[in-house]
Formats: C-alpha cells, structure tokens, sequence
C-alpha cells in the first residue's frame, strides 16, 4: 500500500475511481445482456404456448375481464391502422372497449397537411365497420390544454366509463389498456392476460414488450442502429427488470415465511439495495381500474406520466408484471426528432424528482429512499455525463494501470476492468443486441425484417451501437441547456404529419376511408 501512495495520493483516488467506473459499466452491462437473455426466454415460452390460450367462446362463458383500451392522440394521421389492430384482437367484443383520446383544440384547428382532424378520422375508421363492431369504438375529445396523462384521465371520468362500461362494472374486473397511436399490437394480448387472471395468477399491472421497429424499413442505417438500441432498452432493462423484480419479491416472501424475525430485521436492507423501481413505457401497458383510480389516474405532473405512473404504483407496493405479447412502434425517422424525443424523455426524468421527493417525505421507508436516490444518480446524473465520463475513465484507469506497474493485481485490474467494458459495449451494444431481436421478430403483429445482410451493414451496425446513446445525451444537454437560459423547456411531440427520411420530405397523412 506504502508503494501505491507512493505514486500520489491524487493519482491513487483517481485510479481507485477508474476502477470503480470501469467494473460498474463491466457489470452493467454483464446484467444487460443476462437481462435480453431473460427476457427473449420469457418470450420464447410464452409463444410457444399460444395454442393453449383459451379462445373467445371459452372466455365469454368464463365471464373474463374487461378491457378498456385508451389511445390518446393529438395530429395522427394513421390512427385507423392501430385501430384495426386493435378491434381484430381475438377476444370477446362485449368484453371490449376501444376509446380514442383526443383534443378538442385538434378539431377547432386541424393540421393542414391532414385529411382531416385525428376524431374525424377515427370518427370515418369506426362508420365503416360493421354495426356490431362500431359500439366497440368511441372517441372523446378533451377541452383545453393537456398533455398525454389529462386526455387519458379525460377519457377515464366516472361520466364517460358509465357510457362505455355501462353503469354496473366493477372496477377490480377491468383493464385500461394504453397504447400510442402508432402502435401495432399482438391480437392475443388480452387472451393472455385473461387466462392468468381466469388461473388465479392475475397482477394488478402489466407491462409488454415493445419494439421501436414498426417503420423499420424506412430508416437509413444510423436509424436502423438507433431503433435497434431503443428496442433493446425496452428488453433489457424495463421488462428483465420487472421479470427480476417479481423473483426478488418471491424469494423474500418465502424468507419471511420461514424466517420473519430475520426478515424484519433485514427487510430495509433489501428495499434499498436490492428493490428495483419498475418502468412503465406509456404503451401496452395494462393496470387495473381500482388500482389506476387509487393512485389518481395518470401523474399529470410531468411530461411522462408513464414513468410517474410506475414510480407511483412501486411506492403503494404494487408489483408491476411482465407481459411476454409484442407490440410495434415507431422511430422517429431523423435524427432531430430522436434528439426532440431524448430530451422530452428527459424532461419527464427532472420532473419526477420532486414527485420521488414528496413520496419519500410523506412515507420515509428504504424503498422510496431507494427510488429517489437511485433516479437522481443513474437517471438525473449519469444520462447526461455517461457518453463522456466512461470512455475519459476508461482511458485513464489504462493509462493510470502503467503507474502501479510494480503491483501486479493492481495493473492487472487496472488493465483488464475497461478491456472488459469496451468488448462488453461491443459485444452487447453491437452483437449480442442484434441477434436477440431478431430473434424475437418472427413474434411481431407484422412482419418486420432487421438482419444485417451485407459486411457493411454488419460492420457499422456493430461499431455504431453507441450512436443512439450520444443523441440521448443532446438531448439531455438540450433540456440542461434550456433551462440554465430561460428557466423552463417545453417538451415538444414527435411530429408524424409531414415524416421525414433520407433527405425528402414525404408527406404520409393518410386519407381514412
């Protein structure tokens, strides 16, 4: 140790540093794929067990529950092909209810590039189906300004369920359903969540699995990577957290069953270093009626009341479950729009600060201590400076390696911690990401080709996988930026009127029948 210090007690807290960086984002990244790996089997089974999903007539007589399904939507132009989707789901039509959000700000001043305003279109979509079909649809259009959460909590007043459920539902057998108006969902979503209710093993809250891969083939190849990385996000991190999250749970249940004393005793410990917060997408997302009206509808007080959402339902204890049933979305076509994405996703990471700050004030235990400490660092903190601090530390704990030479196990780790992380990053980011997801799109609602089938695609593919995470960081520079200037930013949509790709503007406002 003498000899360590020997070389400058600055230099050794920067090495020690270094090495800490350097074995974190090693692991990290270990645990990512060891979570895609999780995920794709969770996957994989459930598929496989399609044929033993019970079908509509044995639902209809097993009194299954009820869906009620929001799209919220403000200038979508292809809202009728989510519609479709979702009204061709194989599941009871008296047990299901399709409600389209809008704005009535939308209807007063439609977008000129659209054929007409998005409650019209679905308005057209809903005159031509069949009469039995068309009850299933209903739009309402909210008054006002709002962002995401107020057209949902519009569409979710005790006036319009009474319209759409009739006056006797009970909440504790229905489902609100959320997806975006560019999704494409899997038909048997509602089948499978209706045999794990009807088997007794019913959650109040679910979360599927979603892919950024539904425009696909309409990307150049730095968007084809980046929706190949969002993708993997959703995979390795939101749905094998909350698959992890329910084992953990599990097995301390089963601890305190055989042991309580001990599980008292080390019950805070747990919460704080081993519970994870769950992440709520914003789409094929499932929660119980009474469980979503007893946290008060979705937080309006951010600019992502799907991330709120989750942290509010973790802390009233209530256990999010993985759903394995893919859904398509889409990536936003230029790289202007991935950053406007990033930063309003990060927008909504500063928000929920305060919203974890008034939680752990008003109910001071390990476990919301443990979602506000841990949001600040790896989400408020690390978003923004992770593109610059990894690679500067991995660079210097090699550098700083050649310092302690004279220590053999301390050059060595100093050596082999950001070797490893720098093959981990490509091995996971560039390789091991993109056969995974291949691997689950023969699962998709629609056929969607991602192979890599020439060398250079092959080879930028793998070597840009960083390429998603750097517009990440601009966009949360951006807010950063805003707001040391002005105070405040606003979070702007994705706009899908006028798409834009490959240098041409394009024009896709879909024309309803």
């Amino acid at each position: 140790m003498d000899g360590l210090w020997g070389a400058g007690w600055f230099w050794f807290g920067a090495f020690v540093v270094a090495l800490l960086v350097n074995g974190r984002a090693a692991f990290k990244l270990f645990v990512d794929w060891k979570g895609m790996l999780t995920t794709c089997r969770f996957v994989d089974d459930a598929y496989a067990r399609l044929d033993a999903l019970p079908d509509e007539a044995a639902l209809e007589r097993a009194a299954a529950p009820v869906f009620l399904h929001l799209v919220p939507a403000w200038e979508e132009p292809t809202i009728a092909g989510t519609l479709a989707a979702l009204l061709a789901s194989r599941y009871p039509h008296g047990r299901l209810h399709v409600v389209v959000a809008t704005k009535a700000s939308e209807e007063t001043a439609p977008h000129p590039a659209m054929a007409a305003s998005t409650a019209e279109l679905a308005r057209r979509f809903r005159d031509g189906l069949p009469p039995w079909q068309q009850k299933t649809l209903s739009v309402v259009a909210m008054p006002g300004a709002g962002r995401k959460a107020h057209q949902l909590n519009w569409a979710l007043r005790p006036e319009t369920l009474g319209v759409t459920l009739g006056d006797t539902y009970d909440p504790r057998r229905v489902y609100v359903g959320v997806s975006d108006a560019d999704s494409l969902p899997d038909g048997n979503v509602y089948r499978w969540i209706a045999a794990e209710v009807l088997a007794g093993r019913g959650a109040p809250a679910y979360q599927g699995v979603t892919l950024s891969l539904a425009n696909f083939a309409a990307h150049d190849a730095r968007g084809r990577v980046c929706a190949i990385q969002q993708s993997s996000i959703f995979i390795r991190v939101s749905i094998a957290r909350l698959i992890n999250e329910a084992r953990r749970v599990r097995w301390f249940a089963a601890l305190a069953s055989r042991a309580p004393r001990l599980a008292r005793a080390i019950g805070p410990a747990f919460e704080l270093g081993f519970r994870r917060s769950q992440i709520c997408l914003g789409h094929n997302q499932f929660v119980r009626l009474d469980v979503l009206q007893g946290v008060g509808g979705f937080p309006t007080s951010g600019a992502t009341e799907d991330s709120t959402l989750g942290y509010a339902l973790g802390a009233r204890g209530v256990l999010m479950a993985a759903m394995p049933m893919l859904e398509l979305v889409d990536m936003p076509e230029t790289k202007e729009k991935m950053v406007r994405q990033s930063a309003r996703w990060y927008k909504g990471v500063l928000d929920d600060v305060a919203f974890l700050r008034a939680t752990w004030r008003a109910r001071r235990s390990a476990f919301n201590l443990a979602q506000l400490a841990r949001h600040i660092g790896n989400k408020v903190i690390e978003w923004p400076l992770a593109a610059a601090v990894y690679p500067v530390l991995g660079f210097l704990g090699w550098h700083l390696a050649y310092r302690f030479a004279h220590h053999p196990a301390w050059f060595l780790l100093g050596v082999a911690l950001p070797t490893i992380s720098l093959g981990l990053t490509i091995w996971v980011g560039g390789i091991a990401t993109q056969g995974l997801i291949e691997r689950l799109t023969p699962y998709a609602p629609r056929p969607v080709d991602v192979a890599r089938t020439s060398l250079k695609a092959k080879f930028w593919g793998t070597f840009r996988c960083q390429t998603y995470w750097l517009l990440a960081t601009r966009g949360a520079w951006r807010v950063l930026w805003a707001l040391a200037r002005t105070g405040r930013f606003e979070p702007a949509k994705t706009d899908r009127v006028v798409r834009e790709g490959r240098g041409t503007r394009r024009d896709r406002a879909a024309h309803a029948p």
